[in-house]
């Protein structure tokens, strides 16, 4: 049989519209996308705040459901998995410390640099805009890490100044130690906070959605950790530290040892 051509305009009413030239399916379900771009608050409490109004004005049909995907779905899964690791990463470090620390008073007083740290973060959270974001819970982790290596420092120095040179533990010995301790601090506080300051700067500008918080709470708590564990940390370690000289026991278990490995040698 031969083939008939028929004009369309036969067939059909053509006309010139605007629609969806594409259905989207997921799982048997059709899917249709809503996408926002949040400007001037955080992620989560935007999401929460819609879930709501949603939820009371917003009727939705049966078998209809709504999901929040996007970035605040994977900040909100990095930030549980961000906390998991920070809480066990203090715990093994706890336990190292609770080692080397050789008392708990010792132990107590490192980690009493944390809420120093702390405290300047949180003002610079509140100073930056109050927003506590991924790139915020980052720059906490890496700042009590900052924080502790300087408390540290100090401590370990009070340890030596008495186990080692023989000091008594006094007001004098605390002044010494916090002096001795000034400049390595002190260089350590300077250049993390100059790496992180043009971060801190420009943390409005596009593609520094973690990088600035996170700039901006380790300068806040770096300030606030320097002044008070130059200052209130060597108070603490006079009053409630223990630092004391080697025992007889100790020095008798050291000859023992030194006596030993020269039997070996020999």
């Amino acid at each position: 049989s031969s083939a008939t051509y028929v004009p369309l305009s036969q067939l059909a009413e053509l006309s010139m519209g605007s629609g969806r030239y594409q259905v989207l399916h997921q799982q048997a379900q059709r899917v249709q996308t809503v996408t926002a771009n949040v400007v001037g608050r955080d992620l989560a409490s935007f999401v929460k705040d819609a879930k709501a109004q949603i939820a009371v004005k917003v009727p939705l049909p049966a078998a209809t459901t709504i999901v929040f995907a996007g970035e605040e779905e994977a900040q909100s899964r990095t930030l549980k998995t961000l906390l998991v690791d920070a809480f066990l990463a203090l715990i093994g470090i706890t336990l190292v410390l609770s080692i080397v620390a050789r008392n708990a008073r010792n132990l107590v007083l490192v980690l009493a640099n944390l809420p120093f740290a702390f405290v300047g973060g949180v003002f610079a959270i509140a100073a930056s805009g109050g927003t506590l974001s991924l790139g915020s819970m980052v720059g906490f982790v890496a700042l009590f890490g900052i924080t502790l290596r300087n408390s540290i420092l100090m401590i370990a120095h009070y340890e030596d100044l008495v186990r080692e040179e023989g000091k008594s533990w006094s007001l004098e010995t605390a002044i010494e130690g916090a002096a001795d301790r000034l400049t390595p601090i002190l260089m350590t506080s300077l250049v993390t906070a100059l790496g992180v300051l043009p971060l801190a700067v420009g943390m409005n500008e596009p593609g520094r959605e973690i990088e600035g918080p996170m700039a901006v709470v380790i300068l806040g708590g770096l300030i606030s950790s320097l002044a008070l564990n130059l200052l209130v940390l060597p108070t603490l370690a006079l009053f409630y530290g223990r630092f004391a000289a080697p025992s007889a026991r100790d020095e008798l278990a050291q000859g023992w040892a030194g006596a030993g490995e020269g039997r070996a040698a020999e």
